[in-house]
């Protein structure tokens, strides 16, 4: 099983995550999602992630907007970088994610939410906003926003955070197999190779 630890409000994660679904089936591999907040990741185990994007290199930011254009392009993908709301809270989003999982509405919410953000510049912090996104995934709003509101789902979103950070990541994606950790979109490759690995 790949484990897929992610946040919504980073660009880099929309590309695993669209990118991480055809190798899963290719693999004949289930991916276990696991929604975090990226924030609480960066408070506890990588301020300077802060201190980058407050300072940043000038010639390193321009590449990595390059980068990111490239990567996009090669996954057929469109991404506003950076958006008008930068960064974003995702709270809400991400409870919403976590909370539909057991209904197998995670995927097509997160992806509206994902398109939401990265190719339309909409404030994802915003309740318009997720209930389109809601919309899109066959998701009744209204049972949306109660759901996200349970105390359960909001632990457990902390839980999973912690989880992460317990594990070794520092940021998102962070991908598992096993207790083998990759971090980041350009590591599916050696991710593929840690998945046919296992399966000998």
């Amino acid at each position: 099983m790949i484990e897929f630890f992610f946040d919504c409000s980073s660009p880099w994660t929309y590309l695993a995550f669209h990118n991480i679904q055809p190798l899963a089936r290719e693999l004949d591999v289930p991916i276990r999602w696991r929604p975090i907040l990226v924030g609480g990741v960066f408070n506890s185990v990588n301020p300077s992630v802060y201190a980058q994007r407050d300072n940043p290199v000038p010639a390193k930011r321009d590449y990595m907007l390059k980068d990111l254009q490239d990567w996009a392009r090669a996954a057929g993908l469109t991404i506003v970088m950076p958006p008008s709301v930068f960064p974003v809270n995702s709270v809400k989003a991400m409870r919403g994610c976590l909370w539909l999982a057991p209904q197998d509405k995670l995927v097509p919410f997160a992806t509206a939410v994902f398109e939401a953000y990265w190719q339309r510049d909409e404030d994802i912090s915003q309740d318009a906003v997720l209930a389109q996104a809601c919309q899109q995934a066959g998701v009744a709003p209204d049972d949306f926003f109660a759901g996200i509101a349970q105390p359960a789902v909001k632990e457990q979103l902390k839980a999973n955070t912690e989880e992460l950070i317990r594990r070794g990541g520092f940021g998102s994606p962070t991908i598992f197999v096993g207790d083998d950790m990759y971090f980041g979109n350009d590591r599916l490759v050696l991710l593929r190779a840690a998945v046919l690995r296992a399966k000998k």
